[in-house]
């Protein structure tokens, strides 16, 4: 198989991917679903990234997302609902990082 026949094969396996991703209602890899800021007097950012497979990561980052940060605290979660309840819970209620359980009801 030359590379323009693995191209071929390539884009063709992301479309499938893609329709049964769609189908089950979950987001491509890397995608940002939640982007905020817990307190406007610093730089700190709270970001959920979805893994493609139904779950995600929430991070605190410090600095400028995305060109040049550093990550102070990620949890990755089951599903994308749990990691942005977690941000949601960390960004707006002020919940401490480390108290945000693995599963949010």
């Amino acid at each position: 198989m030359n590379t323009k026949q693995k191209l071929a094969e390539l884009k063709m396996m992301q479309a499938k991917g893609d329709a049964t991703r769609q189908a089950l209602g979950i987001n491509p890899p890397c995608k940002v679903l939640f982007l905020g800021a817990p307190n406007v007097c610093n730089n700190d950012v709270v970001i959920v990234e979805a893994d493609g497979f139904g779950g995600a990561t929430t991070s605190i980052l410090e600095g400028n997302y995305p060109v040049d940060y550093v990550t102070k605290w990620e949890k990755s979660f089951p599903s994308e609902q749990d990691a942005e309840a977690a941000a949601d819970a960390v960004t707006f209620r002020g919940v401490a990082p480390d108290q945000v359980p693995g599963v949010l009801a």
